[in-house]
């Protein structure tokens, strides 16, 4: 008996033969109805579709490489997860690589996935990268790439982002909206396009508002815990009653350092933070965050890949939008 083809799928369910390849490879434009019972009849039928012998074709293998900062963070957990799903349901394998926010890391990971001949690699940049110049070296021509999150202008492939300027915005807006008055910002690696953009979208609503941006309660390099909490010290100290950060780690420092300090939140000072971590509603007070959907992120920039992967297109860039979730930290 012969293997079923993406043809026998196609007359099965009345439907063009390219309509059934673009569901079985993630297309996200092929109607959600349509896909779910494109992937029912296939294993109906039994077919099985053979990455492997294609890829081979082209001197890759059926594997996707996705490289991170870190693992241990859930924004990229779950970003990890949605690209899975995705993967997984187009035939393809996953090998995961995290850099620690270091550069060589991220040399050595992209030097291990080239070696082993992977289709793609899915990649959001260390703190320490600031230029595009390795990953081309790595990638040849051969290998697809989508950026995801943390991105460099001027690479190959797809980008997959947040609108970071519109969720840095609308999280300053609201605390100027519930009454703060002077508004610090603990900010990333300015270096890195994200950070630059959430920094914009908090000097534009200060702006907005007619209120001055000073840089001495702006601070840089601030993405973690302890960091968010040394620097909230300064913040306080310079009459700051509220904070805007582009992390939730650093925010929950600055939650620490004001109760420390005998602070009252939301009452005395204020708090937004930025990813919607877990710990943000597990706090108390409960920390308001932009929430970046990073679970559609994952999906998103699989999807894109295969894409990439198929000849659909040669690179685009998506969007995924953010929504502010107030909780008790910022709402007086």
């Amino acid at each position: 008996m012969s293997a079923t083809t993406i043809r026998d799928i196609a007359v099965a369910l009345g439907v063009t033969p390219s309509t059934v390849s673009r569901a079985l490879s993630g297309n996200p434009y092929v109607k959600e109805s349509t896909r779910a019972a494109i992937l029912k009849k296939a294993r109906e039928l039994g077919y099985e579709r053979n990455v492997m012998a294609s890829n081979l074709r082209k001197g890759t293998t059926n594997i996707v490489g996705i490289i991170v900062p870190r693992i241990n963070r859930e924004f990229f957990g779950n970003v990890i997860s949605g690209a899975e799903a995705v993967f997984s349901e187009a035939g393809y394998s996953v090998v995961i690589c995290q850099t620690h926010e270091r550069l060589e890391d991220e040399k050595a990971a992209l030097k291990v996935l080239a070696g082993e001949q992977v289709a793609g690699i899915m990649i959001s940049h260390s703190s320490e990268t600031v230029s595009g110049e390795h990953i081309l070296d790595a990638i040849g021509e051969s290998v697809k790439l989508v950026q995801f999150d943390r991105v460099i202008e001027g690479l190959p492939g797809s980008i997959v982002i947040n609108d970071d300027f519109k969720g840095a915005y609308t999280a300053t807006k609201h605390l100027i909206d519930n009454g703060y008055k002077r508004i610090g910002a603990l900010v990333g690696f300015m270096d890195t396009i994200l950070f630059k953009r959430r920094y914009e979208g908090y000097a534009a609503a200060l702006a907005d508002a007619g209120m001055p941006l000073d840089p001495d309660i702006v601070y840089e390099n601030t993405i973690l815990r302890e960091n968010g909490y040394e620097s909230t010290v300064k913040a306080i100290a310079a009459g700051c009653d509220a904070i805007y950060s582009s992390g939730d780690f650093s925010a929950l420092g600055a939650l620490e350092c004001a109760l420390k300090h005998g602070l009252k939140v939301p009452e005395d000072f204020g708090i937004v933070g930025t990813a919607n971590e877990t710990f943000t509603s597990l706090v108390s007070p409960r920390m308001s965050s932009v929430d970046q959907h990073p679970f559609e992120m994952g999906r998103s920039s699989a999807s894109a890949m295969i894409r990439l992967l198929s000849g659909e297109t040669q690179g685009e860039e998506i969007l995924i939008g953010t929504t502010l979730v107030t909780r008790q930290s910022s709402t007086r």
